[in-house]
């Protein structure tokens, strides 16, 4: 069967469960159906608000994570070849990684202007998981390609292309992705609770104030899209990345 319709069937299924379910509740208060919810997503979108609000938490959220893949490959490269660095830094890595995102919000509320906490706080979550993946594929590094390599006299460029890079790449490209999903779910919940003024969290939560469940279902729909529609350009670009080395 074609992909592409094998996932049309797909999803045609999963309206058809989410339309029975919304007859079956017979409350829109409740549970708007899939053209309740499509009704309220294009009346959003005739507004400029909407592009202004998607626009804008897409910005704040895509700086934090590329912040956070930025930093958090030096700080893999720096922990893995300084040992002293590793065990100093490991402590906050994992108070990052324990503490709820809830917590951080509200923390960061207290030291940083609101319309800057989602790209934070999406930099935070992130940081971590590259920072973690990046020093694994360091240390999965064949040591015999090493011995190898001071055999050759290899350079460090040289070293880092055809030695390290091979290794790293799949875990740097798993932790993009990964991470990708947790920069938007912790912007989005970031803003739900920080409200800069435009931004998709600030709909979601007006949207929930003054009851209004078909807008609250469109803006969920408009973030579930965008996940898909950013992780889906990401894959690709992984892939042509590794391909490309490979190559």
């Amino acid at each position: 069967m074609n992909k592409y319709l094998r996932n049309g069937l797909i999803g045609a299924f999963w309206l058809l469960v989410w339309w029975g379910a919304a007859q079956a509740v017979g409350l829109p208060l409740l549970l708007p159906g899939p053209w309740d919810t499509l009704s309220a997503l294009f009346q959003q979108m005739k507004h400029i608000a909407f592009w202004q609000s998607t626009g804008l938490t897409l910005i704040r959220v895509g700086a934090g994570y590329l912040m956070a893949v930025g930093i958090g490959v030096v700080m893999a490269v720096i922990c893995h070849f300084v040992p002293l660095m590793d065990a100093l830094f490991s402590p906050v890595r994992s108070v990052i990684k324990a503490t709820p995102v809830s917590s951080f919000i509200i923390l960061v509320l207290l030291w940083i202007q609101k319309g800057r906490v989602p790209a934070f706080i999406s930099f935070l979550m992130v940081l971590p998981i590259v920072w973690t993946e990046v020093q694994a594929g360091l240390g999965a590094v064949d040591q015999q390609l090493l011995e190898m390599g001071k055999m050759y006299r290899l350079k460090w460029l040289q070293k880092a292309r055809y030695i390290y890079l091979p290794s790293v790449l799949p875990h740097f490209a798993a932790a993009c992705t990964t991470g990708l999903g947790f920069a938007w779910k912790s912007g989005i919940a970031a803003e739900v609770i920080a409200l800069p003024l435009l931004s998709v969290g600030k709909n979601l939560y007006d949207a929930k104030i003054y009851l209004e469940s078909a807008n609250l279902f469109a803006w969920t729909f408009t973030v579930i899209l965008l996940s898909m529609a950013l992780e889906a350009v990401l894959k690709r670009l992984m892939a042509r990345l590794k391909g490309g080395k490979a190559a």
